[in-house]
């Protein structure tokens, strides 16, 4: 099981509630389940609660310097309170609270060994595994960054974290860099975010990404440590789907790379048609890239209800059923009788698509044209996104040519595997493919621990 979040985290001479409140907001597509904020200067105080930002906030508002936040979408643990973030941890040498965006693929032997020296755990989240870790390591040896070094020498995945610990902010991003993790100043005040789009929406310069395998101590001064190193495989899927498209990643602005992939499939894949569209919102940026190469006018086929979330990211099928029905409505007049382009990021489970280019014959259109701007995806994610088994994916056992008689298209194009690693601009030795290609960055000999320290 995995999962994926959004983190923010401020220090400040100023109160800083309403700016993580803010950032958070902006963060909200990262996780819509459970919200929290932990603020501290003498004492840590804390709310969280399942529900959105602005509900979970609407009469609470915490006081303090120095704060983290947490959006949550579950998939690693249950989705009830008992999981939501950020987390308090209590033990010998004091308090600390984290919020964790990622999963880590050795939780399961970590938990058994915490759990015969002693620990009792509150939630069913790796996240509070590496907060028990951490506190663990700080009691040995009386240094709460070599307690975190020595963390990231045991825990394998992907993990971006932050941290509040006496008084300080503290930043750390896995060796391999899966989830993003950006570092922000504005005068004074220095914000950690998942995604730079939580800092240009609230003035906040850009200063840099966290780098793999750092830790970043914000204090009166930033001071950088260092952990164990390894191979960096940015997730190409935050790219393709999960960024928001104003976010810049890793210095790749993710609007670029989304118009790239439209002109990269309309090259690969032409075809003759009267009207591009996309599958709002994720395959917006994709479709006016492909009007753009092709030359075929882009326009809107399909109304988003904006009232709804992303149904990818609701844990359970039954409720994406659900809320895929409500979701989009033909616009009927622009659609009857054209040849359309169809554009989308990825395929998952192909229910959903088969859905729309119903709802689109329904609506008149008298061809439909599938473009899908990820390349086909047939294995399992063990890194943060909710892609838990290989027999979900339509793609896993089946030929494109079936997958287009499933979904009922006229035709139907992925990007190539290239076509998308030009489109990201990094090599591809710096990215996850795992769920394309099956070659994990984590090897299943290295998340078992032949020893143990922690």
């Amino acid at each position: 099981m995995k999962e994926e979040c959004g983190v923010f985290g401020a220090k400040s001479k100023q109160d800083v509630f309403g700016l993580i409140y803010q950032g958070l907001y902006s963060l909200q597509h990262r996780g819509q389940e459970s919200a929290g904020i932990a603020i501290g200067n003498s004492n840590i105080k804390i709310h969280r609660a399942m529900g959105l930002v602005s509900n979970v906030f609407r009469h609470i508002r915490l006081k303090g310097h120095v704060g983290i936040g947490h959006v949550r979408y579950s998939t690693t643990g249950r989705s009830q309170l008992e999981n939501a973030q950020p987390l308090l941890i209590n033990y010998a040498n004091g308090s600390f609270t984290l919020a964790h965006n990622g999963n880590l693929t050795n939780s399961a032997e970590l938990r058994a060994i915490l759990g015969k020296r002693g620990a009792v755990f509150s939630t069913t989240t790796d996240s509070e595994i590496i907060a028990q870790l951490i506190a663990h390591e700080h009691v040995k040896t009386g240094n709460f960054i070599e307690a975190i070094k020595r963390v990231m020498g045991v825990i394998k995945g992907s993990y971006s974290l932050v941290i509040l610990y006496n008084r300080k902010l503290i930043a750390v991003r896995d060796p391999h860099a899966f989830r993003p993790l950006v570092l922000g100043r504005l005068k004074d005040t220095y914000v950690i975010a998942s995604e730079s789009c939580a800092l240009s929406t609230l003035g906040i310069k850009l200063l840099r990404d966290i780098r793999p395998s750092e830790i970043l101590v914000i204090d009166n001064k930033l001071k950088s440590y260092s952990g164990p190193k390894d191979r960096v495989a940015h997730c190409m899927f935050e790219y393709v789907y999960f960024a928001r498209p104003d976010s810049i990643l890793d210095r790749i602005p993710v609007y670029e790379v989304r118009r790239n992939l439209g002109k990269t499939l309309a090259r690969e894949s032409p075809v003759k048609a009267d009207l591009v569209i996309a599958v709002p919102d994720s395959g917006i940026n994709t479709a006016i890239g492909y009007a753009e190469e092709s030359g075929i006018r882009y326009g809107e086929g399909l109304m988003k209800n904006r009232y709804i979330g992303r149904t990818f990211i609701l844990p359970e099928q039954s409720q994406r059923d659900t809320e895929v029905k409500v979701k989009l409505n033909p616009i009927t007049s622009e659609i009857k009788g054209k040849k359309l382009v169809l554009v989308d990021d990825s395929i998952v489970r192909g229910t959903t698509l088969r859905r729309i280019i119903r709802v689109l014959r329904d609506g008149g259109a008298s061809e439909i044209h599938v473009r899908i701007s990820c390349p086909p995806i047939r294995h399992p994610c063990f890194y943060g996104i909710d892609m838990q088994t290989a027999k979900e994916f339509i793609a896993s056992k089946k030929t494109v040519e079936q997958i287009r008689r499933i979904i009922g298209a006229d035709s139907l194009a992925y990007t190539s595997l290239d076509g998308l690693i030009k489109a990201i601009g990094l090599p591809k030795n710096k990215l996850c493919l795992a769920c394309l290609t099956g070659d994990y960055p984590i090897k299943e000999k290295q998340t078992k621990l032949k020893s143990c320290s922690c």
